[in-house]
């Protein structure tokens, strides 16, 4: 991580060391901590510790309680830890009270989910979602901001928008999401066209969602492979939100049935709602999916409680009622097989290794290309224009040179079908 000066110049690297706080109330937070942990380390971050304080419910003033948080002053102190990183979202006089009594910046869970997606995002659109989700969650609190709105861009918190003086104050942060919001807006129509132009040619949409790191990116990659197209793979890593922006790709099996494969932005637990809001013109493009792989990883012992929360975001963008596959990834990793309990068509698979890929093949185009028209068509010599489409967009198992034109056996499209039909043979 880096720090900037007035000038946004970059001054010095700058190493971060934290201890995580979680607040239990009943039920074990142990996974959630983990998965904190996950998160953390994803931003650059040394954790030198961690602290669970248990509570029927959240303190007011410090989420934890005046005696906890004196213990966690010490700790710091002895561990010399410059940050605090909580595990619940905070309000402003909760950030401010944590401040001034442990003496190091705080930060929440929301604030470090959001750097993480400033530091990723690299097209224009995923930027502007970025600062706009971090200006949503800045706006109710920035009074209540210390250190961690002070203190120069660059380090946890402080990235995207670059809020680089404590003294902006709410209009100007309103105005900024209100110039956003328009900006959005317009990509999203762009988009929309590019939407219509797709279903003006019949080429169905399918979207990988899933938990994040479940593999989504090594599918895309993999798919792109057997479609020979590895020169336009995904960026892929063992590692948390390793890529943020939406990629689009198209994929072309060997029946010459072709799709558009999406790869949306991996779901966490406690996801800011602010950053699902934002996120919801990228995501819509799920919500027009023909066809939904929700990628589990099979090899993570609580996956389904990846599940739960993959569910629950795709309901929340209304997308919950699209058919959908359940593609348990990272078997090769794995003794025992994953037992799928969801009801949906379900298949496993190693993206890495490429293991039952041709099984999802299979599903896929069973649920995409089931309503495919077999015909013999006579094409005349002519028409020489229909004949190269057919050889492009259909499945062709025979051409014959007659007399009167070529002859194919081929399976086509009912639209295809229905405009061709006149040549039809039977």
């Amino acid at each position: 991580m880096v720090r900037f000066n007035e000038n946004n110049e970059i001054i010095k690297d700058e190493d971060y060391r934290a201890i995580l706080v979680g607040l239990q109330m009943g039920k074990d937070i142990s996974y959630s901590m983990e998965e904190l942990a996950g998160l953390a380390q994803a931003a650059g971050v040394t954790v030198l510790g961690q602290m669970v304080q248990s509570l029927e419910k959240p303190n007011s003033a410090t989420l934890i309680g005046k005696g906890k948080v004196e213990e966690l002053a010490d700790m710091c102190a002895n561990m010399e830890a410059d940050t605090v990183i909580f595990n619940d979202e905070l309000s402003g006089m909760q950030l401010r009270n944590l401040e001034e009594g442990l003496a190091v910046r705080v930060i929440d869970r929301t604030i470090l989910i959001l750097d993480i997606f400033a530091s990723r995002a690299t097209s224009r659109e995923g930027k502007l979602q970025v600062e706009l989700a971090q200006l949503q969650y800045r706006l109710p609190r920035l009074t209540g901001f210390g250190k961690s709105l002070s203190r120069l861009g660059g380090g946890i918190g402080t990235r995207g928008p670059g809020e680089k003086k404590l003294e902006t104050d709410r209009r100007h942060v309103s105005g900024r999401m209100d110039d956003i919001k328009k900006e959005l807006t317009r990509i999203k129509n762009t988009r929309s066209v590019q939407r219509t132009q797709r279903e003006k040619a019949e080429i169905p949409v399918v979207a990988l969602v899933g938990y994040t790191n479940s593999g989504k990116s090594a599918l895309m990659n993999r798919l792109l492979t057997m479609s020979e197209k590895e020169d336009k793979s995904v960026t892929e890593q063992d590692m948390l939100f390793a890529t943020l922006d939406t990629q689009q790709r198209s994929i072309r099996l060997d029946n010459n049935c072709e799709f558009i494969l999406i790869d949306t932005v991996g779901f966490v637990s406690k996801l800011p709602h602010s950053l699902v809001d934002a996120f919801k013109a990228t995501l819509e493009e799920v919500t027009y999916a023909d066809l939904l792989l929700h990628v589990v990883d099979a090899s993570y012992e609580n996956y389904d409680f990846h599940i739960e929360v993959t569910d629950r975001v795709i309901d929340e963008i209304g997308a919950g009622g699209k058919e959908k596959v359940m593609v348990y990834n990272k078997i090769d990793l794995i003794q025992e097989p994953p037992v799928d309990a969801t009801g949906h068509d379900s298949v496993l698979i190693s993206a890495k290794y490429g293991q039952h890929i041709d099984e999802l093949l299979s599903k896929i185009r069973e649920k995409l290309f089931s309503s495919r028209v077999r015909a013999k068509l006579l094409i005349p010599y002519d028409r020489g224009d229909i004949s190269s489409y057919l050889c492009e967009k259909s499945t062709v198992y025979s051409m014959d040179y007659g007399e009167n034109g070529t002859l194919f056996d081929a399976e086509l499209s009912q639209t295809d079908y229905n405009r061709l039909k006149k040549y039809d043979t039977v």
